[in-house]
């Protein structure tokens, strides 16, 4: 019932998400009005974490975590209460078809990724079942691919990936999807479960984070952006990321919050909103109103499949360093020194926690390379061919000029 759910919540939020950046993308067209709106976009979305945070742990101390899913009804209510006040309906005179083979063939794709990476905390890296996923999934996105250059109406269509800037801003929204979860995921075991935090405490705990991500989310796009282009925030937000996430490999069974966890936190806030605000302007930045759609919707799911592929792999890799510690350390000599198994599980553990969070800079890193090599230098500007944002190209009529 939970899976059956959350896949008609992943449904519907793919509609909800690339039509509110549409929204964005199509509305402001100066440069400095779009840099404070994509701010303001980032800010609330990291405020909006901050208050999930802090709910969520209130709902699940004091009621039950089921109502940390009962409290969306009233969200969703005022979302649509607001929807239908303040949006105009847009009809369009053509309805586009859906690319059917290219959805199944990029959801087959991704599908066979995450549980081949999935499956091998279960089993091994080299059994048939991990490695024929993996690669399984790995032809089938080439196949989706070569199917965009033939579909008449492609899912994805190349003009708007092959861009540089775009194509690395999806890819950084991405990496960066996938980083960020060595440090949501595995700090919330390790505040909880080793440092003994209740879920209210650990909320607040994510606080100083959230409010940087917030503070640098608008830096980067009001003030940096149009200096410098997207280049410099992505590639420093990167490697601060990275940075933050090693210097958490330095935590303990008993280490202090205060000491050992903050700092880096801090760091890894400002990375992040040097990153995704930046980058989810740039993904969306030069495309023609018609295609929109398919910007915004390939940077949230560019930042979607990037927390699945990381939770997936992060978690396999910290399970088996968890077990290989647990087998290393558990032996007769060990035993009878008279070591207590709840201190060498908590060992374990946070042994764990650490290669996931070496995994995670890793992953920041890789991430730093990319952007600095696919991002061009300078601030933004639409290149020749291309329409500016907010206007209609010459070749499509007004009544085609928006499709979500």
């Amino acid at each position: 019932m939970l899976v059956a759910a959350r896949a008609c919540q992943g449904m519907f939020g793919a509609l909800l998400a690339p039509s509110a950046l549409s929204l964005l993308t199509t509305t402001f067209s100066d440069t400095r009005d779009r840099g404070k709106a994509f701010g303001v976009f980032g800010a609330i979305a990291g405020a909006g974490g901050a208050v999930g945070l802090l709910l969520g742990g209130l709902l699940t101390e004091y009621l039950s975590w089921r109502w940390c899913l009962y409290v969306n009804l009233f969200f969703a209510a005022v979302a649509a209460a607001g929807a239908i006040v303040l949006l105009r309906r847009q009809p369009s005179a053509r309805r586009p078809r859906l690319d059917l083979p290219g959805a199944l063939l990029v959801l087959a794709g991704m599908f066979c990724i995450a549980y081949g990476f999935s499956n091998a905390a279960t089993h091994s890296w080299h059994t048939p079942s991990t490695w024929g996923f993996l690669a399984a999934g790995g032809v089938l996105l080439a196949v989706f691919a070569w199917w965009q250059t033939r579909a008449p109406e492609p899912l994805l269509p190349l003009r708007v990936v092959l861009d540089r800037n775009r194509g690395g801003a999806y890819l950084s929204v991405l990496i960066a999807g996938s980083g960020m979860f060595g440090i949501f995921l595995f700090l919330t075991y390790y505040l909880q479960g080793t440092l003994g935090f209740s879920p209210v405490v650990t909320g607040v705990a994510f606080l100083p984070m959230i409010a940087l991500v917030v503070v640098f989310a608008n830096v980067s796009n009001v003030v940096l952006m149009p200096r410098g282009g997207p280049r410099p925030p992505v590639v420093l937000g990167m490697l601060l990321a990275a940075c933050a996430m090693a210097w958490l490999t330095r935590i303990g069974v008993h280490s202090g919050y205060a000491s050992a966890v903050l700092p880096p936190l801090l760091v890894a806030g400002a990375g992040l909103g040097l990153v995704v605000a930046p980058s989810i302007n740039t993904g969306t930045f030069g495309v023609a109103p018609s295609d929109a759609g398919v910007a915004s919707a390939s940077v949230n799911t560019g930042q979607q499949l990037g927390g699945s592929i990381g939770t997936a792999l992060l978690n396999t890799l910290a399970a088996s360093a968890t077990a290989q510690y647990l087998a290393s350390h558990l032996s007769p000599g060990t035993l009878a020194a008279g070591r207590p198994s709840q201190e060498l599980a908590g060992l374990a553990l946070v042994h764990g926690y650490d290669t996931a969070f070496w995994w995670s800079a890793a992953i920041f890193a890789g991430g730093a390379v990319v952007a600095g090599l696919l991002l061009r230098r300078g601030p933004l500007t639409c290149h020749d061919g291309q329409a500016e944002p907010g206007t209609a190209p010459a070749s499509v009529p007004e009544a085609h000029a928006v499709r979500s």
